[in-house]
Formats: structure tokens, sequence, C-alpha cells
């Protein structure tokens, strides 16, 4: 048996990508890519030339059973997506179910990845949080909404900067204005931000500086005395 690794690859700074990252690519069969175009940049950075397949969320049903069976014969690959950790927001979970299913080792390497940064930085709670990755764009948005609207942990969502104030807006529909909120642009590059405070605050910031660049939102729970009112 081969072994599958996940291996995670920088956000933004290209320091942030690991040295035993390195000595994986370099070692591996073959490297599974989300966009080869975009991981051709980063091999040619670390010198990196091993060969490289595709593999991305349009064609991963197609190419998974084939990749099993190379990994059953012995090979080691390992698979990177455009930016951070493959499986959070990106392709991965399919083939590693797949991999495990067949007796395959599977391992993730410790890495970068935009949700951890975000929330440690957002100055909440993040003892205890839950990840819902990008909303729904449309049907089953407001009802998903809705349903966390009592949550009591932080949240973490991922969102493009075409619809953040979009999302922003909808958020204070369903949390109320007041919530606390934090907003992490561009992590680990040149021009990361962080804008924090309630919804109606930083819904005005982005309302008067248009926002840019990869998106993770923060937004805090709800406050346990505000949660005991309700249930009274």
């Amino acid at each position: 048996m081969g072994t599958l690794y996940i291996v995670p690859t920088p956000v933004g700074n290209m320091e942030d990508m690991t040295l035993r990252a390195v000595r994986v690519l370099r070692e591996a069969d073959l490297i599974l890519a989300e966009d080869t175009r975009t991981s051709g940049i980063l091999l040619k950075h670390f010198g990196i030339q091993n060969h490289l397949m595709s593999h991305h969320k349009f064609n991963e049903h197609g190419t998974s059973a084939g990749i099993v069976e190379r990994l059953k014969g012995g090979q080691t690959i390992a698979l990177i997506s455009d930016a951070g950790t493959p499986g959070i927001s990106d392709p991965g979970f399919l083939l590693a179910r797949e991999a495990a299913k067949a007796g395959v080792e599977v391992q993730c390497l410790p890495g970068a990845t935009a949700c951890i940064p975000a929330i440690v930085s957002s100055g909440l709670p993040c003892d205890r949080f839950c990840f819902e990755g990008f909303l729904p764009q449309k049907k089953g948005r407001q009802s998903f909404l809705a349903s966390l609207k009592d949550e009591p942990r932080t949240m973490v969502f991922y969102e493009s900067p075409y619809r953040l104030l979009k999302t922003l807006q909808q958020f204070a529909a369903v949390f109320g204005d007041d919530r606390q909120v934090s907003v992490a642009r561009e992590i680990s590059k040149v021009h990361e931000e962080h804008v924090r405070g309630t919804l109606a605050e930083v819904i005005q910031h982005f309302t008067e500086t248009a926002p840019r660049g990869e998106i993770v939102i923060v937004l805090a729970g709800i406050k346990p005395k505000e949660n005991k009112s309700k249930m009274e």
C-alpha cells in the first residue's frame, strides 16, 4: 500500500510552506492539484518538478477510483489545493474517504488554513467555534442562517468580496446589528486587514470602502444571557 498525503499550501505568504510539506511533495510519485497552473507556480518556487495531475471538484468523482488503485499499488501521492488545506472548502474529502475505505494510509500535514488565523486574531472566543464555510448562495440560504440564530459558539464563514456586504446585511437582519463580528481580509498577504466591531459598524466600513481579496468572517455566537432570556 502507498500513502495519500494531504498537503496544505500557503494562503498567501510563501514562507508559510513547511519544510515537511516541501519534502513530501518532492518525494511523491504524483501530485494532485486543484489547478495545475496555480500549483505549478508554487512548485517552481520550491524547485519541485514532480508529475502533476489535475484533481478538482468537477472531475474528482471520475478520477478518485483510479487514484486509489495507484495508492493500492504502492505509490505515494500528495494532494494539494490552490491554497490552504485540501478538504476545507476545497476538493479532498471524497478522495480521502475512498482511500481510507480501501485501507490506504491517509496523512494530513499540519499547515496553512485561513480560518484559524482569522478566529484567533478576531478577539472573539475561540475555545469553541463552528466552521460553516461558504453559505448557500441562493436556495436554503435564509433557512440556514435562521438555524444559526441561537448558536452560542463563534461562527466562521468564507465569503467572496463581491458578496460580503450583502452577507453582512443578512447577518444583521438575522442576528441583530449589534452582534460582534470580525472580517479578516488577505490573511498572510501584504495587505492583510482585520475589521472588527458590531455588524452595523463593519457594514458601514465596507459600504465606504469596497472589500477586496480573500475574506473570512468571524461572527460572535449568542451570549448566554441572551439565550437564557429567549428560553424564559
